[in-house]
């Protein structure tokens, strides 16, 4: 009986890779041009920081050149339990309004946005939308541009191209870049083109004010990215992604700093998962929408990290052990040849996405080399998630690897 359960298991866990796999087939051609409109929308943005003095600055510099009218948009630092100087750089800046919230109990980027946005709604000026960033970040000049562009054309919540600002200064942000050029390229693109819904990122996104102010933000567990698009979801609100508003956004430097991030993300998602898997799973059936069963799907993505790596090492010492299995592979009922193409195609996706991207610098195609020991430290990182996702405490990266978009785009050049 055991057998038969873990061979069911693996079937499941194949199926959804599988799907996933077809869906990354839209990505493969070129991205379409989209239409441009004269900038009209106005835009308050909304800068998170804690204690980040030493970055926020190049990010404030970096948006007063954007190429948008400058009337058309103000920029608000969120100056959550700062104790340094974020704030005092911020007010530098003409134009730049510089919020403080001092809150030791409700500690975190969800519960600071949700602040921010009671404060932005009290004010006299009112905006159309509302664009999220973190301070660490850096944007394209076009990228409110682009943002302009996809609310003209009926979109309420837009995600921007997230790129990595730092992907050659060391092996781990090297593997965020992948992952990010991957995820841009054969996860979001793919989703974009069959007009699915896309999944926030956590930065440079987008919202439409009034539907912020009908739906509350209400996102304040530890991915209030992934909660937010979750909710969008329900109420028949797609996320889109413009593919041309690129964000970079700074990596931390040692697997210490990563595993600390990434287990947050983890810790996060479980609970997301637990709260609203069921509830879409049944509306994507009830209303044979493929667009919520893809949503569904995601958010238990972490369990499917969970258990994919459980199963591979229960098969990987049952089989080295001595003596006759106990437990069946599914590979032993597949042809010899799936078991090649399927191992061929999870290492060559990578390199492949990196290709359309465009990707030039050869440290991040030598870096392929060592990107099976990140992907492999998510199986320890989801377990740990998994026995302490009732931990709410949010971890604060630190920033201190200051860019300015010039050396970025020269890197990139």
């Amino acid at each position: 009986m055991l057998n038969q359960v873990f061979f069911v298991v693996q079937i499941l866990v194949g199926a959804i890779g599988v799907y996933q796999f077809v869906l990354s087939i839209w990505g493969w051609a070129g991205k379409k041009k989209t239409a441009n409109h004269d900038p009209r929308k106005s835009f308050a943005v909304l800068i998170a920081a804690h204690n980040e003095e030493k970055v926020v600055g190049a990010l404030i510099d970096n948006l007063l050149k954007l190429n948008y009218p400058r009337e058309l948009f103000d920029v608000f630092v969120i100056c959550d339990n700062c104790t340094d100087g974020t704030a005092r750089i911020a007010r530098q800046y003409p134009g730049v309004y510089a919020c403080e919230r001092f809150n030791k109990h409700q500690r975190g980027k969800g519960f600071a946005i949700e602040w921010m946005l009671k404060e932005l709604w009290s004010r006299s000026r009112q905006y159309d939308a509302v664009v999220m960033l973190d301070a660490d970040n850096l944007v394209d000049p076009d990228f409110l541009l682009h943002m302009n562009n996809s609310l003209c054309e009926g979109h309420r919540v837009v995600q921007g191209y997230l790129d990595t600002k730092n992907p050659e200064d060391s092996w781990i942000t090297a593997a965020y870049g992948i992952t990010y050029w991957f995820c841009n390229r054969l996860w979001q693109l793919p989703r974009t083109r069959l007009k699915m819904a896309n999944f926030l990122g956590g930065t440079g996104m987008c919202f439409e004010s009034a539907l912020l102010k009908e739906m509350g933000w209400g996102a304040t567990s530890l991915v209030e990215d992934l909660e937010f698009t979750v909710r969008c979801v329900q109420r028949g609100i797609y996320p889109t992604m413009n593919y041309d508003a690129k964000v970079y956004d700074e990596k931390p430097l040692t697997f210490r700093a990563s595993a600390r991030q990434r287990l947050r993300w983890m810790q996060g998602h479980f609970t997301v998962a637990r709260r609203y898997f069921f509830p879409l799973l049944w509306a994507s059936i009830k209303e044979r929408s493929l667009t919520k069963f893809d949503t569904a799907l995601y958010t238990v993505t972490v369990y499917n990290v969970l258990i994919g790596s459980l199963l591979t090492l229960v098969l990987w010492f049952d089989q080295a052990r001595p003596g006759v299995p106990a437990f069946t592979s599914i590979y032993y009922y597949l042809p010899g040849w799936v078991t090649v193409v399927s191992l061929f195609v999870s290492c060559a996706q990578f390199p492949f996405a990196m290709m359309l991207e465009k990707v030039k610098s050869w440290k991040s195609y030598a870096h392929l080399l060592t990107f099976p020991i990140f992907l492999l430290s998510w199986w320890p990182i989801t377990l740990y998630a998994f026995f302490t996702q009732n931990n709410k405490t949010w971890s604060h990266t630190q920033h201190t690897r200051v860019l300015r978009l010039e050396e970025v785009q020269g890197k990139q050049m």
